[in-house]
């Protein structure tokens, strides 16, 4: 039997206080409506239907999925006047299944539970038991303990609020009985609204079961209604993401510490200590050692890396048995070889370092390019833009560049080049030259290089 999913993400969410749509507010760095998204998409072959309201042209231009049927509630009259809106797109004897695109946390797994009890005669309900309901439509069973009807908290009675299993709204329904079911709705309620809760009373009526499966987990059904929410969410989903990769092999001095806004995968043996933030596409080799307070985004780290306290990565590169920080800014497009250094409060953008390269010390590299075995010196900055244009500094192998230097680029150090300290170089330095540039620069031929 085909599975039609039907997300309703089209109220405005006015506790959020934002101009954001509720939906698009994010949990790890994914907006909420995506993470249901993705859980719909374990099903395989799959239509996916999106009713869209309250800034439905920022949720269509956020959310970039193919084959998604946009479906618009101009009007929010309820739920159940929300999949009244998709029900053109359901597809003849398919099973639907109605999520929330302000739930994001929902597994996969139990969707596909609740999808197997439907059928002609059989509709399935998530719900779930909590010590305080409040806020929940509650299940009604009779004496036998089957599922009669849904109440609103809004029109219960004192009774009626005192049941502790809860509504969590998630349902699955043949599609000929949904569409008729449909048609009966009315909004002679408290809210004056169509709820699609009422179709398990009609269910009831007309004999069809209703399958209640109890949500094992509470906080795969959990909502967002606040900011406060939101942030509850985040950290029962940042949990999850730390249990994932310590399963994985990787030590977390304290996984409560510990944020991914995005996706990281790991080799073996990876530790990371307290307060690192992951986001976008992160990859980690073997015996990546991370320390405390360290920013990573888009990053695809090699094996035996070290990455010390207080560092910042961005759309960077780096190699096996490379060493970085403390306190170092990797700014996008730097590329480490292996074994490169690079040292306390050293920043680098678009820089190529080679194999065994150090930068050391309050160092600036940015549009240069380092070959193997070169020493940039402590205080070394290239001067890579003219108030215009940004122009390259070329580095050689095993060249060496003194503390306080100024290169000013477009220039080239060559093979062996040595270059002073405290030298301002603005032309090119022959292989295996020094260059003495303190007040006028001076290339010197056949000059010993220090030896320890």
């Amino acid at each position: 039997m085909p599975v039609d999913i039907v997300i309703l993400a089209a109220g405005q969410g006015t506790r959020m206080n934002s101009a954001t749509p509720k939906v698009l507010h994010p949990i790890a760095g994914k907006p909420m409506l995506q993470h249901v998204i993705d859980a719909a998409k374990q099903f395989g072959e799959v239509e996916i239907n999106v009713v869209i309201g309250h800034g439905a042209e920022q949720v269509r231009e956020r959310i970039v999925e193919t084959g998604i049927n946009w479906v618009t509630q101009a009007e929010q009259l309820g739920t159940g006047h929300a999949v009244q809106m998709a029900l053109p797109n359901l597809r003849e004897s398919a099973t639907v299944l109605v999520l929330y695109g302000d739930v994001p946390l929902v597994n996969a797994a139990t969707l596909k539970q609740l999808v197997m009890q439907v059928d002609e005669n059989n509709m399935a309900l998530l719900t779930v038991e909590l010590d305080n309901p409040s806020g929940y439509g509650r299940i009604i069973r009779n004496s036998n303990g089957d599922v009669e009807e849904i109440v609103e908290q809004k029109d219960a009675t004192e009774e009626q609020q005192k049941i502790k299993e809860g509504n969590t709204g998630i349902m699955a329904i043949h599609q000929s009985r949904l569409t008729g079911w449909l048609e009966e709705l009315k909004n002679d309620n408290a809210q004056g609204e169509y709820y699609l809760t009422d179709i398990v009373g009609f269910a009831s009526r007309d004999s069809v079961t209703v399958n209640a499966l109890v949500s094992q987990s509470r906080s795969e059904v959990l909502g967002v209604n606040d900011r406060y929410q939101q942030a509850m969410l985040e950290q029962i989903c940042q949990q999850r993401l730390a249990k994932q990769l310590m399963a994985q092999g990787v030590t977390m001095y304290d996984p409560t510490r510990f944020d991914c806004r995005g996706e990281i995968t790991v080799g073996k043996d990876v530790l990371i200590d307290v307060n690192a933030v992951f986001e976008g596409t992160n990859s980690l080799g073997d015996n990546v050692h991370i320390e405390p307070n360290c920013y990573i985004k888009n990053a695809t780290i090699g094996n035996n890396v070290t990455i010390k306290a207080n560092s910042v990565l961005e759309d960077v590169t780096i190699a096996d048995n490379c060493d970085i920080g403390p306190f170092a800014r990797l700014r996008p497009g730097t590329n480490l070889q292996e074994n490169a250094k690079i040292g306390n409060f050293v920043e680098t953008k678009k820089a190529n370092i080679g194999k065994g390269s150090k930068v050391n010390h309050l160092s600036y590299v940015g549009d240069a390019e380092i070959g193997s075995n070169s020493n940039i010196g402590a205080g070394t900055i290239t001067c890579n833009y003219d108030g215009v244009n940004k122009h390259k500094t070329t580095i050689g192998d095993d060249a060496f560049v003194g503390s306080n230097s100024t290169l000013v680029a477009p220039v080239e150090i060559e093979n062996g080049g040595f270059v002073g300290a405290g030298s301002t170089i603005t032309k090119t330095v022959p292989e295996d030259n020094l260059a003495v540039g303190r007040s006028r620069q001076r290339n010197i031929e056949g000059w010993e290089k220090p030896k320890k």
